[in-house]
């Protein structure tokens, strides 16, 4: 049981217009604190605020004083207790969490206890974003259009959602339209120091500190608050009181130095970051900046920095607060009082940056240096968001990844076949042609880009100089503008550049993540059938952070990440092949050519129109009435039940069968025997590989399930928005149209049913091996299930029988997701894997569990048709062994509550 905080003799206190306000004095606690990382510093302050013997030990704070740059994960780690002040979290991945809340409750009350515990202890905001699809744009009602065919076809998720936020305490629901989680969580939500009021009527004070169920939870690190995704089944029992259990991190410091070339962009800098980091490696550790250069970034360019950190690989990309952040604070209607009372408690606990003052810099693991006056306009592509290229590079590097052997930088067209086009004709009656390297999808969007004043004023200048120069984007690219907030629309209006880019095809289309997330909605059948007929690789350009092959769209194969500048200049070109330095965009209505530096706007043109028109009145304006939603979402009626009338026939909503036949006590602990082999895989194996969020394909086992419920093709909706429903995301779990599986005949979601040796949907074999009573198991390897935090990317694998995954290494927040669900992650040792071992696929698979007990990171010894080899248990922390025990993280919770 917890007792008194053993720590409590260090609180101090200050007094400020009348109000006593406390805090926790760190530095008095040991005399090296100020060496430490300011982002360790925030580990230490929440051990230290919550340090009760129990959850968070006094050994916790004494682990974290102890951190030092000798510290290195794997040879001498250290497991700390983290207890975040909040979590958020979006709708794809809110609407499960709100599914098993409300499955809990029943399960609570099926073992004797009372329901009315499952209820969030830590404050819950979840933002609706993820719903809204493209499928209307280039057109004035583009956005009238969208949001109600969203309402449409979520009513009954935006219902359980409205019932959600009134039978669960302390979770606030965001409605629809109104913004992309990151953006409001940095616009709106995030508290940066939160208050919370004492008996005596005093205020303690600690630093803000989140965890969220999108991997892009790390953007808030722009801010100064501590910020990372976790797993949608580890969220929740944050939100349940519980601590989060953490190996300590290395942190890495990146100082940057110098200024930015007035012609590049954020964008241009965060791609270069992206590529550094992931060669210098950084999975699992903690990057902090220092150095001047950042005092030359505005938050909104600092946030954009640390939105990717997943796909640099860090856990974080930390900015610590300075006096910018406190100016943004002002600048997003934060009230005067508010920030004065930060600052004072910023500076008492020594957590307020002065990046020119190198006194103030702290001792790091390892760094490394960026003069920001070196980096250069940039995209990344053509399938992963590390790949960065130089635009002056981008007609030679395209050309290449055509010819190279199909891979990350290849698709393996025949030479004779790279001159290749087809020919449709568009409404207008004139004949269009297509050829590789063609844009046929051009998207303004992802909190990464829409949240920066100065990429998104770029764009809107652009667009005016082009439109001034008489160019014009070819009418059957689908263009598309997705802001961030409503705040974006408001200061785009006010500056005077909507006319222009609605002129460039650029019209308003919703109010989320859309694009990126792959809610692109459908391309023109006749774009479409020409992409197809002739096997041409064509190209999205959009401003987002993942461009994972088959993510963007189907007929997209090469995607490039882009800023919201550049992605109107490719879509001006038409094609992503084009040397902007040698080759016009068009001509002036005088016939004169017109080059992409004749349109592009400086950093000084962009700061004078932002300086005038981003304001605090326009914050205030959209954020005073974010909660009322429109009035679709006002008119929603739900019920007051504290629990949830499940109905048999929503193919939405369902109770979710993970409790099923549970008891009070913990089930025996057995090794795997007789197992198949379900999926043989390579490397980079990604949550859209295994849990898609996008369109339902119509010749799927989702869309047999569906149309046998009468529900016709039109109404399918996407995998992401069907999360509520497990029958739905069962049959759709390693349904991606590109996946590699080495025991199917081809590319996409079939594998070989071994024991008949039939090729079959996975579903339909992993179905049949559950008939036969055949526990399964995964063989991949490496970074498995990296890309975006989906809890049903392991509960998926887990409804289909999966017991274990073998791998040659893991994504942080999968391999937790799959600890969480009770699957078992193995790693092969270095230098083996499925190759070197000789293993196909094919073999029958023995995995032997100690009966003596688990041990975090243990030898587990396997067996496959004669071959053993050992492997590394990937439990990291005793509190992994735990929820394995019982049977997963929300099994634990519910036998916690009914004691």
């Amino acid at each position: 049981m917890s007792g008194p905080n053993p720590f409590a003799q260090f609180e101090k206190s200050f007094t400020q217009a009348g109000e006593v306000y406390k805090y926790f004095d760190l530095a008095s606690i040991d005399g090296k604190y100020d060496q430490l990382p300011y982002s360790i510093r925030v580990l230490l302050e929440s051990a230290v605020r919550n340090c009760d013997n129990f959850q968070v030990l006094e050994k916790d704070v004494q682990s974290i004083l102890g951190w030092t740059p000798a510290l290195k994960q794997g040879s001498n780690d250290v497991e700390v207790s983290f207890k975040p002040a909040r979590v958020i979290l979006q709708d794809f991945t809110g609407v499960p969490a709100v599914v098993d809340f409300a499955a809990m409750r029943d399960a609570v009350l099926d073992l004797g206890g009372n329901p009315e515990k499952i209820n969030p202890i830590c404050p819950a905001d979840l933002v609706i974003d993820h719903s809204v699809q493209v499928d209307y744009a280039r057109a004035p009602d583009a956005l009238t259009k969208n949001q109600t065919l969203e309402f449409e076809r979520n009513k009954e998720r935006f219902t359980f959602l409205k019932w959600g936020a009134k039978a669960f305490n302390n979770m606030l629901i965001v409605p629809p339209g109104s913004g992309i989680v990151h953006q409001v969580n940095l616009e709106y939500l995030a508290r940066v120091v939160f208050e919370k009021e004492n008996a005596d009527g005093s205020k303690i004070l600690y630093p803000d500190s989140v965890v969220g169920t999108d991997s892009h939870t790390t953007m808030i690190n722009g801010l100064g608050v501590l910020g990372w995704g976790v797993g949608g089944i580890e969220a929740e029992a944050v939100m349940l009181g519980q601590s989060i259990s953490m190996l300590l991190p290395e942190v890495i410091g990146y100082k940057l130095v110098g200024k930015l070339s007035p012609l590049v962009t954020s964008t241009d800098l965060v791609l270069t970051i992206t590529k550094n980091l992931r060669q210098l490696g950084v999975v699992g550790k903690f990057v902090e900046f220092y150095g001047p250069g950042v005092a030359e970034l505005s938050i909104a360019d600092r946030a954009t920095i640390s939105n990717m950190g997943p796909e640099y690989g860090a856990t974080v990309g930390y900015f610590p607060i300075d006096e910018n952040t406190l100016n943004y604070m002002k600048q997003t209607n934060r009230s005067e009082k508010k920030i004065e009372v930060i600052r004072q408690y910023l500076k008492a606990t020594q957590q307020l940056r002065n990046y020119s003052d190198e006194s103030q810099d702290p001792k790091f693991t390892q760094t490394l240096t960026l003069d920001l006056s070196t980096v250069v306009s940039s995209v990344s592509g053509p399938k992963r968001p590390h790949d960065r290229v130089s635009v002056s590079d981008m007609h030679t590097d395209f050309k290449s990844c055509l010819s190279n052997p199909v891979g990350f930088k290849g698709f393996a067209i025949k030479p004779e076949a790279q001159s290749d086009f087809g020919e449709f004709q568009w409404d207008d009656g004139k004949t269009y042609k297509l050829q590789h390297g063609s844009v046929v999808l051009a998207s303004i969007t992802s909190c990464t880009n829409t949240s920066n004043p100065s990429v998104m004023l770029g764009a809107g200048l652009l667009a005016k100089k082009a439109v001034e120069k008489g160019l014009s984007i070819l009418p059957y690219i689908k263009t598309s503008l997705s802001p961030g907030s409503g705040v974006v629309t408001y200061y785009l209006k006010e500056s005077g550049v909507i006319p222009f880019l609605e002129k460039l095809g650029f019209d308003i289309v919703g109010y989320g993540c859309m694009t990126c997330i792959g809610n692109s909605g459908p391309l023109d059948e006749n774009v479409v059938n020409t992409i197809e007929k002739n096997n041409l690789v064509c190209a999205g350009v959009l401003s987002g952070n993942r461009n994972f092959e088959g993510r963007i769209h189907p007929n997209t194969r090469a995607n490039y990440l882009a800023s919201p500048p550049l992605v109107i200049a490719y879509a001006i070109a038409g094609r992503v092949d084009i040397d902007f330095e040698k080759e016009p965009l068009g001509v002036d209505a005088s016939g004169k050519p017109v080059f992409l530096r004749d349109i592009w706007p400086t950093r000084s043109e962009i700061q004078e129109v932002e300086n005038k028109h981003v304001i605090p009145a326009m914050f205030q304006e959209v954020y005073s009435k974010i909660e009322l939603g429109s009035p679709d979402w006002q008119t929603l009626q739900v019920s007051d039940g504290k629990l949830f009338s499940w109905s048999g026939d929503s193919t939405y909503i369902k109770r979710p069968p993970f409790f099923e036949g549970m008891t009070r006590e913990l089930p025996k602990l057995q090794s795997i025997q007789k197992a198949r082999c379900l999926l043989f895989l390579g490397d980079s194996v990604t949550t859209d590989h295994i849990s898609p969020a996008g369109s339902i394909a119509r010749n799927s086992p989702a869309a047999r399930f569906l149309a046998e419920r009468n529900i016709t093709a039109r109404d399918f909706n996407s995998y992401g928005s069907r999360r509520g429903n497990d029958d739905i995301m069962s049959r759709g779990t390693f349904a991606n149209i590109r996946l590699v599986n080495k025991l199917a005949s081809k590319t996409g979601p079939r594998t070989l049913h071994i024991p008949s040796q039939e090729e079959l949907d996975i579903f339909d074999a992993a179905q049949r091996y559950r008939e036969e009573g055949t526990p399964l198991v995964l063989v991949v390897g490496k970074e498995y299930g990296s890309g975006s935090s989906r809890d049903w990317a392991a509960k998926g694998p887990f409804l289909l029988g999966v017991k274990a995954v073998v791998a040659e290494s893991y994504e942080r927040i999968h391999r937790s997701n799959l600890v969480g669900m009770g699957i078992i992650p193995l790693q092969f040792l270095p230098g083996q894997n499925a190759e070197t071992l000789k293993l196909n696929g094919r073999e029958v698979y023995n995995i032997s569990l100690p009966e003596s007990g688990l041990k975090p990171g243990q030898k587990i010894q396997v067996e496959a048709d004669g071959t053993v080899f050992e492997t590394i248990l990937r439990f990291d922390t005793e509190v992994d062994i735990t929820y394995y025990k019982n049977g997963g993280i929300l099994n634990y919770m519910i036998r916690k509550m009914l004691n």
